[in-house]
């Protein structure tokens, strides 16, 4: 047994000496990949222990879930979940001097232990992680640090990813949940509280513009990155009767992402026909201008929360 999967199967008996919460299950599919079912009086929920990846959420008031998850999404040992929450660190996109590292950073496709699981004053289930100190983890990222991750899901979903710098000097880190929400069609859709902010256009090369109006999408590939913003934006979905309050503390940087057809069609876990028109990414993140400096002995917390107003 290699020493991955050694350290799996230790997380794994460690995992069921646990006491779960009476509002979570806890299973394991025939790939070894293990996951948190939760199921409480406000929501429903789903995490991947690999990558400690949110993959659903949906409050019992909704009749539609909120995150979108691929129907041919790949659930395999070292590879991420296409949908759902994905973690993106300690890096966003390509690793700056090393492109054979993976993109988006690690931390999305190493096991996750659970530190802790309680319930909160209003009935949300409270789930506490930690990013287990893998060899893979350390052969990419070779000073000391902890990651540890709360997860809340409730009427509200809220996720705080912590990086504490054990390290004698500085680090630089970017981050994102890189977010899939689910929505009727991207024709039905239009994202307000980006106004009058400098966008990275990707398609352009990183050609920056300012942004004057509500964003739109006409089903091209959309991909800017939105730096100096630490404010709230909302989805509103016109299809759905329903807006998507995205929420965030911790974050300079907002990313919006969609393939588009052509780039839907060559990517092979996005889903069959037309389902890449049904999400929209709007992730809450530190990239580019945004970058963020860990001093020695600090602890850097990114948080997002999403609720829903219905119309």
């Amino acid at each position: 047994m290699s020493n991955e999967c050694s350290i799996l199967s230790k997380s794994m008996e460690m995992t069921k000496r646990l006491k779960l919460h009476a509002h979570v299950n806890q299973w394991q599919d025939e790939n070894g990949l293990q996951y948190l079912e939760i199921d409480n009086p406000l929501a429903t929920g789903k995490i991947a222990l690999q990558g400690a990846h949110v993959m659903q959420w949906q409050p019992k008031f909704l009749a539609n879930p909120v995150l979108w998850l691929s129907s041919n999404a790949r659930y395999v040992k070292g590879r991420s979940i296409r949908g759902g929450v994905p973690v993106c660190w300690p890096w966003f996109g390509a690793h700056p001097t090393d492109s054979t590292l993976c993109p988006h950073g690690f931390a999305r496709v190493i096991p996750w232990r659970v530190m802790d699981i309680d319930a909160t004053p209003t009935g949300a289930t409270r789930i506490i992680l930690e990013m287990q100190q893998t060899p893979e983890a350390q052969r990419q990222l070779s000073y000391p640090y902890e990651l540890t991750m709360i997860i809340t899901i409730g009427r509200r979903l809220r996720i705080d990813l912590a990086t504490t710098n054990l390290a004698e000097h500085p680090f630089v880190i970017s981050e994102a949940f890189h977010t899939y929400f689910n929505v009727s069609d991207l024709s039905n859709i239009k994202i307000t509280g980006m106004q009058d902010l400098v966008y990275l256009d990707k398609l352009l090369k990183y050609e920056r513009n300012v942004e004057h109006e509500a964003l739109t999408f006409d089903g091209k590939e959309y991909d800017r990155v939105y730096v100096h913003h630490s404010s709230d934006c909302a989805i509103h979905d016109s299809g759905y009767n329903r807006i998507i309050h995205v929420s965030k503390s911790g974050s300079d940087t907002t990313v919006v992402w969609n393939p588009g057809a052509e780039k839907a069609g060559s990517m092979g876990d996005m889903g069959v026909g037309e389902e890449w028109r049904k999400t929209i990414c709007v992730e809450t993140t530190n990239a580019m201008d945004n970058m963020v400096v860990i001093n020695p002995g600090r602890k850097h917390v990114l948080s997002a929360e999403y609720s829903i107003e219905t119309l």
